[in-house]
């Protein structure tokens, strides 16, 4: 079946990234300021259709589509030798985010949009009692997904060690006592940075499989930060440790 993705960043993203089956773009009859978008579907030679706003928000299943909607194929899901190999393409230590059963499309496409902006090889979520990267994931991503290799895995503590064997370093956001701050651990490594679920944490298994433990320092009243916020900041950490290496092919308002 397919699925619709809408809101202008996400759907010209989606047009860019071209990783998965284009098959039509729906326009909000009217709309005359979709120049980019409708270039990058005639780019790619994506049919561009019109329609009414509330035919749009049928395909999208929401109103708040903003005059665009694209029909795609399923999520193109990677394997994890296809995020190693990227990196080894581009001479540079690989650099992973792993979701331990993190939850809510909202968390999940926060955290992607922050992996891609700091230019991870690839991201590992577990495919059992985990949520697909569903359309609403895409669009809380802004469209970020659309660019990253995504590996869906049967174990994530079994692929832990694959990557250990690899030369990845595994560290695991955790708030224990005996996890290191950030800032006292050098980051600049092979390195796959795992975030547990939102609120009971990693899982024990997969805690101690992880090389070390890694912990945000908390000056304020607030005890913990949301999932996806740690994970940002740790996600910058790591690629400013690495000197903020790689420039970016272009920038984005931010529209979503």
């Amino acid at each position: 079946m397919p699925e619709y993705l809408y809101r202008r960043n996400t759907v010209l993203e989606a047009l860019r990234g071209s990783r998965r089956a284009l098959h039509r773009l729906w326009l909000q009859e009217g709309l005359r300021d979709a120049g980019e978008i409708v270039a990058e579907a005639r780019a790619r030679r994506v049919p561009v259709e019109t329609a009414a706003k509330h035919r749009l928000g049928q395909l999208a299943g929401d109103s708040s589509h903003q005059g665009v909607v694209l029909e795609v194929g399923p999520y193109p899901y990677s394997a994890v030798d296809d995020i190693l190999a990227l990196a080894a393409g581009r001479q540079e230590k690989p650099f992973l985010l792993l979701l331990d059963l993190l939850h809510g499309p909202q968390n999940i496409g926060a955290l992607l949009r922050a992996a891609e902006a700091c230019g991870v090889h690839g991201v590992v979520v577990q495919d059992r009692r985990a949520p697909e990267i569903t359309s609403h994931v895409v669009i809380y991503s802004a469209g970020a997904a659309e660019h990253l290799l995504i590996a869906q895995v049967t174990n994530l503590a079994q692929t832990i060690q694959q990557l250990q064997a690899a030369g990845v370093w595994i560290v695991g956001l955790d708030l224990s006592e005996e996890a290191r701050l950030l800032g006292q651990v050098d980051l600049d490594l092979p390195l796959g940075l795992v975030v547990g679920h939102e609120g009971g944490g990693l899982r024990r298994l997969v805690r101690d499989r992880c090389d070390f433990l890694l912990r945000l320092p908390m000056r304020g009243r607030v005890a913990s930060l949301n999932a996806a916020t740690a994970g940002a900041i740790a996600l910058y950490a790591a690629w400013q440790a690495r000197g903020f290496s790689g420039a970016p092919a272009y920038q984005n308002s931010d529209g979503d």
